[in-house]
C-alpha cells in the first residue's frame, strides 16, 4: 500500500467528503477519488459507503486509516532520523588523497578540524581514469589531473576545485641551471629524467615536453613517490618535474625548483565526491576545511 493512499484515506475520515479533502491538499476531487479507488483495488473488503451525497469510511476503512496514522507517524520518525544523522557533526569522514597532497593537506586538516568530525585518512596514487571510482570507499577524494586531462564525469561525482599548482623543474643544487632563476626547455633535452609510471597524471607532463621540444626525453627512472624522487635528483642522477606546493618541503639539502620559462606546467588538484555523500553536514564541513587549508598551503 501506498503512504500517500492510506493518508488520503485518514483525511477522508477527518475531513468528510472527498470535496473537503480535495480543497485542504489543492488537488483535484478526482484525484483524490482515484487515489482511493486504487488503494481499494488492494483490499478485500470496503473502504468507504455513501452516506447521503457524501463518501464515508466503513468499520474496515476507519481501521485502516487508523493505521495508516501509525505509518505516517513512523515514516516522519524515520526522516527525522535520517535528518538528524545527516546534520550529526560526529559522522566519521572517510578521506582519501593522493601521497603528495595527504603530505601537504592531511596534518593542518587534522588541526582545523580538531577531532570533529573524525577522520578516516588513506593516500591512494592512481591513474587519473581511476580517481572517481574511489569515491565508491571514500567520502571525499582528493585527486589531481593536468588542464589537457579529460574532465572529471560529471553524471558520477561532484568536483571542488582545491588549487591550481604550478609543476617545477626539480635540479641537483650543483647542477649548471639552478644558478638561474628560471631554465628553459630547450636546455633540458638531452638530461636523464625521472618520471612518473605511465598512466599517471604527471606523465603527461614530460609527453608535454617532449612534443614541444619536437624530440622524445631520456626516462631513466619511473617513480611515483615524489620523497624518492627528491633522493635520485639529490644524487644528481636525473632531473624531474614536481609539484611546487606540495613539495616545496623536499628542496631542501641539495634539491632546488625552477619554473620553465617558455612553459607554462600546472595541475589541477580537487575534491571529488558522489552527490549522495554531500548531503552529510559532516563531510560538507571537512570539504570546506579541506578548501581553508588548501588556500593557507598555497600562500604559503
Amino acid at each position: 500500500m501506498d503512504a500517500a493512499h492510506l493518508r488520503l484515506l485518514s483525511e477522508l475520515g477527518d475531513r468528510g467528503s472527498v470535496a473537503a479533502v480535495a480543497a485542504a491538499l489543492h488537488i483535484s476531487a478526482s484525484a483524490v477519488s482515484q487515489q482511493l479507488a486504487t488503494l481499494q483495488g488492494r483490499v478485500p473488503v470496503p473502504l468507504t459507503m455513501r452516506r447521503g451525497r457524501v463518501l464515508a469510511l466503513t468499520p474496515a476503512g476507519e481501521a485502516l486509516a487508523a493505521a495508516g496514522t501509525r505509518v505516517d507517524e513512523a515514516l516522519t520518525a524515520a526522516r527525522e532520523a535520517v535528518g538528524a544523522f545527516l546534520e550529526s557533526d560526529h559522522r566519521p569522514v572517510r578521506v582519501s588523497a593522493f601521497h603528495s597532497a595527504g603530505l601537504m593537506l592531511f596534518g593542518p586538516l587534522l588541526r582545523e578540524l580538531d577531532g570533529i568530525p573524525p577522520l578516516h585518512l588513506s593516500d591512494a596514487d592512481v591513474a587519473h581514469r581511476d580517481f572517481p571510482g574511489l569515491t565508491a570507499d571514500h567520502d571525499l577524494v582528493i585527486a589531481h589531473r593536468l588542464a589537457h586531462d579529460a574532465p572529471w564525469p560529471r553524471d558520477r561525482v561532484v568536483a571542488t576545485p582545491l588549487l591550481e599548482e604550478p609543476l617545477d623543474i626539480a635540479l641537483p643544487a650543483g647542477h649548471p641551471l639552478a644558478a638561474g632563476d628560471v631554465v628553459h626547455a630547450a636546455d633540458l633535452a638531452d638530461e636523464l629524467w625521472v618520471s612518473v609510471h605511465e598512466g599517471f597524471p604527471l606523465a603527461g607532463v614530460l609527453d608535454h615536453v617532449a612534443a614541444h621540444l619536437g624530440r622524445a626525453l631520456r626516462i631513466a627512472h619511473r617513480i611515483n613517490e615524489f620523497s624518492v624522487t627528491a633522493e635520485v635528483v639529490r644524487a644528481g642522477a636525473a632531473i624531474a618535474v614536481m609539484p611546487r606546493t606540495t613539495t616545496i618541503p623536499l628542496a631542501v639539502d641539495g634539491v632546488v625548483l625552477r619554473p620553465l620559462a617558455d612553459l607554462e606546467l600546472v595541475r589541477h588538484v580537487d575534491v571529488l565526491a558522489r552527490p549522495d555523500t554531500l548531503a552529510y553536514a559532516a563531510v560538507r564541513r571537512v570539504l570546506q576545511a579541506l578548501r581553508t587549508v588548501a588556500t593557507g598551503a598555497a600562500a604559503g
